[in-house]
C-alpha cells in the first residue's frame, strides 16, 4: 500500500512539473498570437517603411519582403538591392544586418517562436512596466552566444492579460541597465497580422515608426 501512495504521488509530482514546463513554453505561443502569428502561414508578401524620427532628424529604409522565397528589396539613401537571404555576397550580407533589425521590431512577437531554439526565456507574472509604471507581466528573452547578428542581447516585453505587447526594453548583451525603452502603440490589424506601428521613449524626442504597411 506504501509503495502504491509512493508511486501515485511521484507520477502526480511529475504530472505537474511536466505541466508547469508546457505553460512557461506557451507563454511565448500566447503573445505571438495574440499579435496573430496563426495567421502566418497565409502571408506572401510584406512591405514597409522603417522610420526613425529623433531631435529633429529623419532616417528611412523600405522593404519588400517576399516570405515564402526569402527575396529581399531593400531601397536605402535611394539605392535598391535586390538579394536572396539564403545566398548573399559581403554587400547584402550587411544590408541584410539592417532587415534583420527592422524586421525585428516589425514582427517581434513572431521571433519569440521563430527564434525559441536560440533564447532562454523567464516568465513574471508580476512586474512594473517601466514607462506606464502600471503592473503588467514580463516576459524575458536571452539569445544565445553564437551565431547572428547581435548575440547574446536580452529584451523584456512587458503585456497585460491579453498578451499584447505595450512596451519592451532592450538590453545589450544582457548587461543589467537597459540600452533602450520605448512603447509600443498605434496598433493596426494587416490582414490577421496585429502590428506595432509606433515606438517611443519616455523622456526623448524620439519615434520609430512605420509606414507604407502592406501584407499579402
Amino acid at each position: 500500500m506504501r509503495k502504491l501512495v509512493s508511486y501515485f504521488l511521484l507520477a502526480t509530482i511529475v504530472l505537474y512539473s511536466q505541466n508547469i514546463v508546457a505553460q512557461d513554453q506557451n507563454i511565448l505561443e500566447k503573445v505571438a498570437n495574440a499579435h496573430g502569428f496563426e495567421n502566418w502561414s497565409k502571408v506572401k508578401e510584406i512591405k514597409f517603411t522603417f522610420n526613425v524620427d529623433s531631435d529633429g532628424t529623419h532616417s528611412e529604409r523600405t522593404w519588400v519582403w517576399l516570405t515564402k522565397t526569402n527575396d529581399v528589396t531593400a531601397t536605402i539613401d535611394g539605392e535598391t538591392l535586390d538579394y536572396n537571404r539564403a545566398s548573399m555576397d559581403s554587400t547584402a550580407y550587411k544590408v541584410n544586418g539592417r532587415f534583420i533589425n527592422d524586421k525585428f521590431w516589425l514582427l517581434a512577437p513572431f521571433q519569440l517562436v521563430w527564434d525559441r531554439n536560440n533564447i532562454t526565456h523567464k516568465h513574471t507574472v508580476k512586474s512594473t512596466a517601466p514607462i506606464a509604471k502600471k503592473p503588467m507581466q514580463k516576459l524575458t528573452i536571452v539569445y544565445g552566444n553564437e551565431g547572428g547578428y547581435t548575440p547574446g542581447d536580452a529584451y523584456d516585453f512587458y503585456f497585460e492579460d491579453d498578451y499584447v505587447i505595450k512596451e519592451w526594453v532592450f538590453r545589450r548583451a544582457n548587461q543589467p541597465e537597459p540600452s533602450m525603452i520605448t512603447t509600443f502603440e498605434d496598433y493596426e490589424n494587416i490582414n490577421g497580422l496585429k502590428i506595432a506601428k509606433s515606438h517611443k521613449k519616455a523622456d526623448a524626442d524620439f519615434n520609430l515608426n512605420f509606414t507604407g504597411l502592406s501584407v499579402n
